[in-house]
């Protein structure tokens, strides 16, 4: 009982280091991004690369912008093949031709794409960089995806699933009272700068005024 406790344990710490430092989440200074930081998939087959976003301001469509590349290692050229600009434009690739399929929906926040007929080359890395104006900074996230050729063995992993999903809600709890109060922030600067801004106008048409009535006494 002690050892299945302990690899409980264990494999806790070390799924949520790998949802932190594999791009589950980035924390920006402006936005968040969610992505599944590991994608298996079998040869073949069809890979839905999930991408959601968290933003303070509602989307704007005619500002909102959008990547998605793929580089095989890191030191890599990053390919583009689908990005935003008013609209979805998928690019014709030598290497994903007529294999890239839309699957977001910007209203929920999600910039999802789907590779269809996966092959061994597709394995690599996927970034999904998104911008959505007024934020100054863009959002990432990024995504290793693992071609197989045969479908690994089943095994038990009821307990990984539970520690998995315990973990996964935990880090959805942050990262929803991070925006909040992220938000709320930026909400009471602007306020700030508002007051501000109308106070100095105020301050300037007072001197208009004085300077009036000191020419008419003159």
């Amino acid at each position: 009982m002690k050892l299945h406790v302990r690899a409980a344990r264990l494999y806790s710490a070390w799924l949520g280091l790998l949802l932190l430092s594999s791009g589950w989440v980035h924390l920006g200074s402006s936005m968040e991004v969610m992505v599944q930081p590991y994608v298996v998939k079998l040869n073949g087959t069809s890979a839905k690369l999930t991408c959601t976003f968290n933003s303070c301001y509602e989307v704007n469509e005619k500002r909102f912008s959008l990547n998605w590349t793929y580089f095989e290692c890191e030191n890599c050229t990053q390919d583009l093949f689908v990005h935003f600009r008013r609209k979805v434009i998928i690019p014709r690739t030598d290497q994903f031709s007529g294999r890239v399929e839309w699957s977001g929906n910007l209203n929920k926040n999600d910039v999802s794409v789907t590779i269809h007929d996966i092959q061994l080359t597709d394995e690599g890395f996927y970034n999904c960089s998104v911008l959505n104006p007024p934020d100054r900074h863009n959002g990432w996230g990024l995504i290793f995806l693992k071609v197989v050729t045969e479908v690994p063995p089943e095994r038990d992993s009821t307990v990984a699933v539970i520690i998995g999903a315990s973990v996964g809600g935990f880090l959805a709890v942050i990262i929803l009272i991070l925006v909040i109060v992220k938000c709320v922030r930026r909400k009471k600067k602007q306020d700030h700068q508002s007051e501000d801004q109308k106070t100095e106008e105020e301050g300037k048409t007072d001197g208009e005024g004085n300077q009036e009535e000191d020419g008419r006494q003159h």
